[in-house]
């Protein structure tokens, strides 16, 4: 069943909910499974090291060991004093992570046939497309401002040391 017999929306798996057809909507998310993980396993190797190095970096400060022995229980320390402390670097390398995938939707959509903005712009590339290349590049930098901005509003909400008084 193609997507335009559907809706025509081109989205497979929000055509198939819409007309309401299951079947599909499942053979749609199994096609999801291989391209996702593809563009997830760097960035969550990333992130995995990260996380562990800001936790450890995180748990020998002083507020820390501060926390443990005013004997708060352990879910405590680890949840208010640790995780809150050690997020604030990982909300950043979050943010610069989305440029990798970004750029990695490139290699993806056009090893696996998906249809999106980074096959457009391996066209355009390919057939030397120059408002083709321009516009993908902007909207591309317009979107990784935007978390980038995203990112820096998280911060107030995480560090209260950032909030604008």
């Amino acid at each position: 069943m193609t997507p335009n017999s559907l809706t025509g929306r081109g989205l497979y798996t929000v055509d198939s909910l819409l007309a309401g057809q299951m079947a599909t909507f499942s053979n749609a998310l199994g096609h999801l499974v291989l391209p996702s993980c593809v563009l997830a396993l760097f960035t969550v190797g990333l992130l995995t090291r990260f996380s562990r190095s800001s936790v450890l970096d995180i748990i020998r400060l002083d507020y820390v060991n501060a926390a443990k022995a005013k004997g708060l229980p352990a879910r405590t320390v680890v949840f208010k004093y640790i995780f809150r402390g050690a997020l604030v670097p990982i909300i950043t390398v979050v943010g610069l992570a989305f440029g990798s995938l970004l750029s990695g939707a490139v290699l993806t959509e056009t090893v696996f046939a998906w249809n999106g903005l980074g096959q457009y712009a391996y066209r355009g590339a390919t057939t030397l497309d120059l408002p083709v290349i321009m516009g993908v590049g902007l909207v591309i930098g317009i979107v990784y401002i935007l978390v980038n901005f995203i990112v820096d509003l998280i911060y107030g909400f995480v560090d209260p040391r950032v909030r604008v008084r």
